[in-house]
C-alpha cells in the first residue's frame, strides 16, 4: 500500500528534510525538526504525490486516503489526549499549503479547524477563556468563508470594522467576549446569505473542505503567477500539512512571531524577527497589527517604540536564540522561522531558508564559508546569478535634495521611482507601456502578485519588515517601504496624503528601501558601492570558472562600466551605433544617397577620422584585452528619415533635392528588411563601407599599440555569412587594407577575421567556413528568429500564449532553446573544431548573460559569452556555478 501521510512530532518523524520534494519544504522540514527534538506541535502531511493524483485523477483522491488521514487523525487525538468534534475537549488544528520550494502568501493556509458552535464553549471551558475561544472561533469563520467557501473576505472585514465602531474599540483586542459572540453570528449570516447554507458544524467535513482547498490553491492564479516568474514546474504539486494547533492569543503571556537567523535585507549576522503579543500567526504577515521586535537591537535600529521580545519574554526569547542557533548550524544556511508561544512555552511552527536580498546572499554565503561552514565552492552556488541585477544599478544620492513626504521601514533596499498606481492591474498596464510605476497599497495580498512584479517599487502604509510586501519584494529584487503609516491611502479617491500635501494617481514619488523614505518627484541617483563580500566572492568564482566573460559595448561609458565589472574583452562592438552620432549623420546619409562608387567613397572619408577615433579610444581603454568588432551590420534604410517633414530637413542639410532623398528610401525600402539587405551582404554590394571601416579599425590599432606599447589584435567579425564565398570575398579585402596600412605605416598589424553565425545555414556549413574563419561567435538572437521563423520585436504579442499552453517552456528569446536553436549552435560548433581544432568560440547574442544559456554554453564548449556590461558579474557567477556542475557530473 502507498504512503500518502507521513506524520511528525513528539521528537520523531516518518520523513526527513531531504524528502521535500515528497513531503514539500514545510512538511520535509517539520519532519527534520522534530529529529532534532525541537518543539513542534505534532502533525501529518498528505504528500505531493496526493497533489498530482488529485489533478490527473479530475480532482478526486485514492481510494484509501481517507483511512490513512483518520488513522493519523487518531495518532494525533492520543499525542495530545484531544478528540476531533469532541464538545468538551476538542482537537483543533491548522491546514497549510507547502511546496518543495517556499512560495510566500502564494497558496492557502486554515487555521483554528474544529470549531463549531459546540466546540467552541467547550474550548472556553477548558482553557477558561471565553473571549479567547470566541475570537479563535471568527478567526476561524472567516478565513474558512475566505478559502474553503470562496466568500469575499472584505466582507468579513467591514463587518469587524463595523463592530469595532459600535463598541468604540481601537484594536481587535478591545473586544471582549461578548462582542466577539455578535461578530461570530454576524460572519455566519454573511456566509448564509452569500453562500445559501449555514457554516458547516461537521470537524471532519471541514477538515476535507480545507484540504480540497489547498490543493486546489495550487492551480489559483497567482501560485501559477508565483510559478511563472520563478520557473517552478507545475507538476511538482504542493503537500498539505494538517498540524494541531497552538495559540498566541490566549493572552498576555501568548505570542506569535517571524524571525530570520540572520538580517534577511544586509546579511548582518544578527537575529532579526518581530513578533505580537496575544495575536495568532496571519496577523504578523498580514500586517493588520504593527508587530513588536524582537531584539533590543532591532528596537533601536528601527527606532521601535514598543519593547522587545528580549524584554518582555525572556525565557523564551533565551530558547528561541538557541533554536536559531541549532538550525543554522543544522541547514548551514540562513533560516526564516515561525514560532508560537503558548502560556510561555515555546512551539516552532516552520523552517525554511530565508528570502533574502542579493546583498545579504552574498555577504551570508561569503561569512558563512569564512567561518568554515560551508565551502568556498558552496558559497557561489548559493547565489541566483540573475539577484546580482539587485547591487548594479543607481541608488539614491544622498547630496541630492529631496522632499520627504513620509517614512516607513526600509523592508527590500534600493531606490526605485515612478508614478503612482494603486492597483495591480494598474501597475501591469503602465509598466506594459515602459512606464515605471509604484505601487502604493495599504497593504499587499497575494492577489497583488503581478503588479509588484511589474512595479518598480512598492510602498504600503501598513505592515512590517516580514509583511507579505516585504517578503515579496526582496524575492523579487524590488525596491520596498512597508508600513509607512504616517501616509494616508484612500483608493476611491485615489490619493496618497500626509499631512497638507496630497498626492494623486499618475503623480511622481522616490522610494528609498534601504532608509523607508518616500519622496515627492524625482530624486538623482549615483552608482553602486559594491561590498567587500562582493568582491571576495566575484574573486571565487574567477577562480572557478573555465568560460571567459566579454563585453557587448561600443560606447566609452560602456567600456568602463564593464571594465569595472570585470570584463575581460569585448565580444560585440557595434559600428552601426557610432553612425548615428548628429556630427556624422550627414555623411553616411550622402554615403547611401550617392548613386555611385566614388560618391559613396567621397562621404565615407568623411567617416573615416570619426571611426578611427572611436576605435582608438575603445582600444586605448582596453590596454591590450580582446575587441571583436562587427562591421555594418543593418539595411541602410534605417540612416534614413521616413517623413516629409524630416526629409525635407534632411536634405536641406545633405545639400540633396529632398524628392532625390524619397526616391531612394523607397528604393532602399525592404518588405522584410531583417532578412534582408543587410550584414556581409551590404560588404558584398558596397565594399568600400568594409574597406574604409577595416582601415579605421586598423590605423586605430596601430596608433594605440604604438602609443601604449601593447600589443592591440582587433578581431573583425563579418555579420550574416551564409557561405565560403561570402567570408571569402570579405577576408580578401580585409586582408588587403591590412597590408596597405601596413604599408603605408612600417608597423606589423596583427589581427583575427571572424564571423558572426546567425544563420542555420551557417552553422550546417560551419566546416567549409572554418577553413577560412579564425573565430566563431554566435549571434544567437537573430539565429533565434532564423531558426524559429520568429520576429523578436512582435514575438511578445503570442510568445505569453505559448508559455502558458506548455508549446514553449521560456521566451526563446531570453533563455536559449537547446532542442532547436542549441542543437544548430552544437552542429556549428562541432563541425567547425572538426576543421580547425582551436577554432576560438563565443556568443554575443542577450543570451550571453542568460544563466541558464551560460551553463548550456559551457556544456558545448564555448570560449567566452558576451553580454551588455551590467550583466557581466552575472555571466561571471553563471559561469562558475556552470563549471562546477560540470565538475560534479564529471565533466572535469
Amino acid at each position: 500500500m502507498e504512503s500518502w501521510v507521513y506524520k511528525f512530532g513528539d521528537g520523531q518523524a516518518d520523513g526527513r528534510a531531504e524528502m521535500r520534494n515528497l513531503l514539500g519544504g514545510k512538511g520535509a522540514n517539520l519532519a527534520e525538526m522534530s529529529h532534532l527534538g525541537l518543539p513542534v506541535p505534532p502533525g501529518f502531511t498528505l504528500t505531493t504525490e496526493v497533489c498530482k493524483y488529485y489533478y490527473d485523477h479530475d480532482v478526486s483522491y485514492p481510494g484509501d486516503l481517507e483511512d490513512q488521514v483518520d488513522a493519523a487523525l487518531a495518532a494525533l487525538e492520543k499525542s495530545v489526549g484531544a478528540r476531533f468534534g469532541d464538545p468538551e475537549n476538542p482537537l483543533l488544528v491548522s491546514v497549510r499549503s507547502g511546496a518543495r520550494v517556499s512560495m510566500p502568501g502564494m497558496m492557502d493556509t486554515v487555521l483554528n479547524l474544529g470549531l463549531n458552535d459546540v466546540t467552541v464553549a467547550g474550548l472556553a471551558k477548558r482553557v477558561g477563556d471565553e473571549r479567547f475561544a470566541y475570537d479563535s472561533y471568527r478567526r476561524f469563520i472567516q478565513m474558512y468563508g475566505d478559502v474553503v467557501l470562496g466568500v469575499d473576505h472584505y466582507s468579513f472585514e467591514h463587518e469587524l470594522a463595523m463592530l469595532k465602531e459600535e463598541c468604540e474599540a481601537e484594536l481587535d483586542t478591545d473586544l471582549t467576549a461578548d462582542d466577539l459572540k455578535e461578530l461570530v453570528k454576524r460572519y455566519s449570516a454573511i456566509i448564509q446569505e452569500q453562500r445559501g447554507k449555514p457554516f458547516p458544524q461537521e470537524p471532519k467535513a471541514q477538515l476535507w473542505g480545507a484540504i480540497d482547498a489547498v490543493f486546489g490553491s495550487w492551480m489559483n492564479q497567482r501560485a501559477i503567477t508565483y510559478r511563472q516568474l520563478h520557473d517552478i514546474p507545475k507538476d511538482w504539486g504542493t503537500a498539505v500539512n494538517v498540524q494541531v494547533m497552538v495559540f498566541g492569543n490566549m493572552g498576555d503571556d501568548c505570542a506569535t512571531g517571524v524571525a530570520f537567523t540572520r538580517n534577511p535585507s544586509t546579511g548582518e549576522n544578527m537575529f532579526y524577527g518581530e513578533y505580537l503579543i496575544n495575536a495568532q500567526g496571519e496577523d504578523v504577515v498580514a500586517g493588520i497589527r504593527t508587530p513588536q521586535p524582537l531584539t533590543n537591537g532591532g528596537q533601536q535600529l528601527n527606532g521601535a517604540a514598543l519593547p522587545a521580545m528580549e524584554d518582555v519574554m525572556p525565557v523564551v526569547f533565551k530558547q528561541l536564540m538557541d533554536v536559531r542557533q541549532t538550525l543554522e548550524r543544522h541547514y548551514k544556511d540562513m533560516q526564516d522561522i515561525e514560532f508560537t508561544v503558548q502560556r510561555d512555552k515555546l512551539y516552532m511552527l516552520q523552517t525554511r531558508s530565508g528570502k533574502r536580498t542579493a546583498a545579504a546572499a552574498i555577504r551570508i554565503a561569503v561569512e558563512m564559508a569564512q567561518d568554515g561552514l560551508i565551502s568556498e565552492a558552496e558559497a557561489v552556488q548559493r547565489i541566483d546569478p540573475s539577484h546580482l541585477d539587485q547591487l548594479l544599478h543607481p541608488t539614491l544620492d544622498p547630496d541630492a535634495a529631496r522632499d520627504v513626504l513620509g517614512r516607513g521601514l526600509p523592508a527590500s533596499p534600493g531606490a526605485a521611482c515612478g508614478k503612482i498606481v494603486f492597483n495591480a492591474e494598474d501597475a501591469v498596464d503602465q509598466a506594459g507601456r515602459n512606464e515605471r510605476v509604484i505601487l502604493v497599497r495599504i497593504e499587499t495580498s497575494p492577489e497583488d502578485i503581478h503588479g509588484m512584479h511589474a512595479a518598480a517599487g512598492i510602498l504600503t502604509t501598513r505592515g512590517g519588515m516580514t509583511s507579505h510586501a516585504a517578503v515579496v519584494a526582496r524575492g523579487m529584487g524590488r525596491s520596498c517601504v512597508a508600513g509607512a503609516g504616517e501616509l494616508s491611502v484612500d483608493y476611491k479617491a485615489q490619493t496618497l496624503s500626509s499631512r497638507d500635501i496630497t498626492l494623486r494617481a499618475g503623480d511622481v514619488i522616490t522610494i528609498d528601501g534601504t532608509s523607508g523614505e518616500v519622496m515627492v518627484g524625482e530624486v538623482a541617483t549615483i552608482d553602486p558601492d559594491l561590498s567587500d563580500e562582493f568582491t571576495t566572492l566575484m574573486a571565487w568564482a574567477d577562480r572557478t570558472r573555465r568560460l571567459k566573460v566579454r563585453t557587448n559595448a561600443e560606447t566609452p561609458d560602456d567600456v568602463r562600466t564593464a571594465l569595472q565589472f570585470g570584463a575581460e574583452g569585448i565580444g560585440l562592438c557595434r559600428t552601426e551605433h557610432m553612425f548615428f552620432d548628429p556630427a556624422r549623420i550627414v555623411a553616411v546619409r550622402r554615403m547611401i544617397l550617392a548613386e555611385d562608387r566614388s560618391g559613396r567613397q567621397a562621404a565615407l572619408a568623411e567617416l573615416l577620422p570619426y571611426q578611427r577615433a572611436d576605435f582608438a579610444e575603445i582600444f586605448d581603454l582596453m590596454k591590450g584585452l580582446p575587441v571583436t568588432i562587427r562591421l555594418l551590420d543593418p539595411p541602410l534604410h534605417e540612416f534614413l528619415p521616413h517623413s516629409a517633414e524630416e526629409i525635407a530637413d534632411v536634405a536641406k542639410a545633405a545639400g540633396v533635392d529632398p524628392e532625390v532623398m524619397r526616391r531612394r528610401a523607397l528604393r532602399l525600402a525592404e518588405q522584410n528588411p531583417m532578412l534582408g539587405h543587410r550584414g556581409c551582404r551590404l560588404a558584398i554590394s558596397y565594399p568600400e563601407i568594409c574597406e574604409m571601416q577595416a582601415r579605421a579599425i586598423f590605423e586605430a590599432a596601430t596608433e594605440v599599440s604604438q602609443k601604449q606599447g601593447l600589443g592591440v589584435v582587433p578581431e573583425i567579425m563579418i555579420p550574416l555569412v551564409a557561405s565560403r564565398r561570402e567570408f571569402v570575398i570579405l577576408k580578401e579585402l580585409i586582408d588587403k587594407i591590412a597590408a596597405a596600412v601596413e604599408e603605408e605605416t612600417g608597423a606589423k598589424i596583427d589581427y583575427l577575421v571572424g564571423t558572426m553565425i546567425e544563420l542555420p545555414r551557417a552553422c550546417l556549413r560551419a566546416g567549409e567556413i572554418a577553413e577560412q574563419a579564425e573565430f566563431f561567435s554566435f549571434g544567437t538572437n537573430d539565429l533565434t528568429q532564423t531558426t524559429f521563423g520568429i520576429s523578436r520585436d512582435d514575438a511578445g504579442n503570442f510568445l505569453p500564449d505559448y508559455e502558458v499552453q506548455g508549446i514553449l517552456e521560456k521566451d526563446p528569446f531570453v533563455t536559449i532553446d537547446v532542442d532547436g536553436v542549441g542543437e544548430l549552435v552544437r552542429i556549428g560548433v562541432e563541425r567547425g573544431r572538426a576543421t580547425t581544432p582551436d577554432l576560438k568560440l563565443g556568443i554575443c547574442g542577450e543570451h550571453g548573460g542568460d544563466p541558464a544559456s551560460i551553463h548550456f554554453c559551457e556544456g558545448v564548449g564555448l570560449d567566452y559569452v558576451s553580454c551588455s556590461p551590467y550583466r557581466v558579474p552575472i555571466a561571471r557567477l553563471a559561469a562558475a556555478q556552470a563549471a562546477l556542475k560540470a565538475k560534479s557530473n564529471g565533466g572535469g
